[in-house]
């Protein structure tokens, strides 16, 4: 089972795969309609409101939880090794 490298969902079967292709290292929740990976704001955005949606939670408090479950991924190594210094 892979995991996606983006925002770290078990990838299971086909179609959580970007258009079905099981090349990709990251879940159709990451991905564009053309099938490329999300940016880092991208994704940040989308995980973001997914959080408010599900938990509640306000968006300050929103974008800081998926700025921190992003920080575990290996998508986003480069972007927080920068980041950080």
């Amino acid at each position: 089972m892979k995991t996606c490298i983006s925002c770290g969902m078990p990838i299971v079967k086909l179609e959580d795969y970007p258009l079905n292709d099981e090349t990709k290292d990251y879940c159709i929740h990451c991905a564009r309609p053309d099938g490329s990976m999300q940016s880092f704001e991208e994704k940040k955005e989308s995980m973001a409101v997914f959080i408010m949606k599900t938990q509640g939670f306000d968006n300050l408090v929103a974008h800081n939880a998926a700025k921190e479950l992003m920080r575990k991924q290996p998508a986003w190594e480069s972007y927080f090794d920068i980041a950080d210094k």
